[in-house]
């Protein structure tokens, strides 16, 4: 996988925000108005309606944690979109091209309203800047942003941590909306330390300070015991950077079994794995694995991934099965930039030199 896209996957489970410029809303605020750009999907809202709740995504095509939440909550929203709820994905900080081809690509996956931010008066987006804190840096994407009959946000979190039974609280009135402000506002220091944690982390990931990141990934699950099964990608580049090569292919191994009808899971690890500056064979025949069961899934529909594989296969040895299958993911791409990437690519595999890993 390569470009944007393949960035944004590889993220850990959250995505720090470096945009945004006003107070930080809290559980009990008054939602800021809703000034989305162009609908992708899904009927336009103007404003939010009293008989209604409204679920307000914050997401990007290049997020990985994003991508893998949007099923969790395409699946809420079906249960409960009869009693009101309405779902709506709000792509910020991406590209505007980018997202039309991948709401069609997620098919059933993504069936809620998708919207791109206002940039016709600021380049950062209207959403961004309005939601989001430039200065406090408390969210990061995914976040889910919940708006009760009242207007007023009724919870914030990440998708994954919402839950059906809380979402019908909502919408029944049985939801204790001062209890939950108190409760957010008694975590926030406690977020405010896992963001500098989660900083701390990805900068020792990316200078590879494997040390480093392994202390400060100790001390965010320390701190928050139940991220310790989220930064799934972090947590597998430090055991290959450190050279703990059996850890590494227990943890892939485990990821690849509880995901096993998952591409996005399957594909993100097998791109890890041979990205990373230290693998080895059995490692690498793992990443086969993984990325033959993304393609699979995906019925070799889905460029990335075949882009992946084509480099397991280059690594293994397998020169002419990489250059087809690279041939294959650039005909199919239908962004003209990252198909100019694939065959890049591809002319790299037919010069027998592995491409840089963008």
């Amino acid at each position: 996988m390569t470009g944007s896209i393949r960035s944004g996957i590889l993220a850990a489970a959250l995505t720090v925000a470096t945009c945004g410029a006003r107070a930080e809303l809290m559980v009990g605020d008054k939602a800021p108005s809703l000034q989305a750009g162009e609908w992708i999907q899904g009927e336009p809202v103007q404003s939010f309606d009293t008989n209604r709740v409204y679920v307000v995504e914050f997401w990007a095509t290049w997020c990985g944690p994003c991508v893998q939440s949007i099923p969790h909550l395409n699946q809420l929203w079906q249960k409960l979109e009869d009693k009101g709820v309405v779902v709506i994905g709000v792509d910020i900080w991406d590209s505007d091209e980018a997202v039309a081809p991948f709401v069609k690509k997620m098919g059933d996956e993504m069936t809620y309203r998708v919207a791109l931010d206002d940039k016709s008066q600021d380049a950062g987006g209207w959403m961004a800047e309005h939601w989001w804190p430039r200065k406090v840096n408390h969210h990061g994407i995914p976040t889910v942003f919940i708006i009760n009959k009242n207007g007023i946000i009724a919870w914030i979190d990440h998708p994954m941590s919402l839950k059906e039974q809380t979402l019908d609280d909502i919408v029944s009135g049985h939801y204790d909306l001062a209890r939950a402000a108190a409760d957010y506002k008694k975590e926030w220091p406690i977020d405010q330390k896992f963001q500098e944690l989660q900083q701390e982390l990805f900068s020792a990931i990316k200078s590879k300070k494997w040390d480093d990141a392994q202390g400060a990934l100790d001390q965010i699950d320390s701190l928050l015991p139940r991220f310790k099964n989220s930064f799934t990608d972090s947590r597998l580049k430090i055991l290959l950077g450190r050279k703990k090569f059996e850890e590494a292919y227990q943890f892939a191994e485990t990821i690849r079994q509880a995901h096993a009808t998952d591409d996005s899971w399957q594909n993100s690890i097998a791109w890890t794995i041979v990205t990373s500056d230290a693998v080895n064979d059995r490692c690498l025949g793992l990443a086969e694995s993984m990325a033959e069961r993304a393609v699979q899934l995906t019925k070799e529909q889905n460029a990335q991934e075949l882009d992946t594989l084509a480099r397991v296969q280059f690594m293994l040895g397998k020169k002419q099965e990489a250059i087809a299958i690279e041939e294959k993911a650039a005909n199919i791409e239908s962004d003209s930039q990252q198909r100019v990437l694939f065959e890049k690519a591809m002319a790299s595999y037919g010069a027998g030199v592995l491409p840089n890993a963008e």
